[in-house]
């Protein structure tokens, strides 16, 4: 068992560049399907928002989609290393049962 990512890392990654955190956590599908539903949404509210919208209200369901993929990165992430430090390894000659 690999020694997962810092979560710290994940998070400024999800931040930086969405979808970017779960593939960094070895879940690039979730990662692509976030950031399909990030631009179909994005595309969306662009074209049903009024003219006078600011920015921020054109983009506001891709904005929202990447919110909840930062959190979601980072979430597994921090799961992943919980589950990883609290796992114990039988020294049964090569086994990767993980035990409690």
């Amino acid at each position: 068992m690999s020694r997962p990512l810092s979560p710290w890392l994940v998070l400024l990654a999800a931040i930086v560049l969405p979808g970017s955190g779960q593939v960094l956590n070895r879940q690039p599908v979730r990662g692509f399907i976030f950031l399909f539903f990030l631009l179909l949404l994005g595309g969306f509210t662009l074209m049903t928002a009024p003219p006078q919208a600011s920015t921020v209200g054109r983009f506001a369901g891709g904005i929202f989609v990447w919110a909840v993929s930062i959190l979601d990165a980072y979430k597994w992430a921090r799961v992943r290393k919980t589950v990883h430090d609290h796992a114990v390894i039988e020294p049964d000659g090569g086994s990767d049962r993980l035990v409690k």
